[in-house]
């Protein structure tokens, strides 16, 4: 079955219906769950998964220190290299889930950078990343960065701002026939 990388905002911590059958499907089709060890929807989506039993599922954490693995399932232990914690240590993290993943489930809430910054990981990488867009309490699905720039577009100057950054990162990048990574 497939890596399935989930990951949201910190400050989203409750799983509505339309969520939860989303994530009954992949329980159902025994896909594997790569996820990080935040609050906020990596917590939330661990005590789903923990509260059906589901056992396939992998937590992430940065140099063995989990924050969050709810099930006490396996670990996958990022080595930070003794960096500091901060955005880009956290970030260390998340680019190996998208690595690892076939595709990509974040929840976002509009705002948060580090959720964007993995569908943009995954984007780059041609993977699919499902975003449900809780403000709008929609499933919206990105296959490029076309679609992250349509789906940015309703959103606060400041996240335009930081995606437009990104994106001139990732077209230099491309230039030098580098891989990008948004971290």
């Amino acid at each position: 079955m497939s890596n399935v990388f989930f990951g949201g905002s910190r400050n989203l911590g409750r799983l509505n219906p339309a969520i939860r059958t989303r994530l009954k499907k992949l329980i159902t089709n025994e896909h594997t769950v790569l996820i990080g060890d935040a609050n906020g929807v990596d917590k939330a989506v661990q005590s789903f998964f923990a509260s059906e039993g589901y056992r396939n599922v992998i937590v992430y954490c940065m140099d063995g220190d989990c924050r969050n693995n709810v099930g006490n399932w396996a670990v996958k232990s990022i080595d930070s290299g003794g960096k500091k914690k901060n955005f880009s240590y956290y970030a260390m993290k998340d680019a190996q889930m998208s690595f690892a993943a076939d595709y990509g489930f974040m929840i976002w809430d509009g705002a948060s950078k580090g959720t964007l910054n993995n569908v943009l990981n995954l984007t780059q990488q041609g993977k699919l990343a499902l975003v449900y867009r809780s403000p709008s309490r929609e499933f919206i699905q990105i296959k490029s960065t076309d679609d992250v720039v349509s789906l940015v577009n309703s959103c606060t100057s400041d996240v335009r701002e930081y995606l437009n950054k990104k994106i001139k990162v990732e077209k230099r990048v491309a230039a030098s026939n580098q891989a990008p990574l948004f971290f």
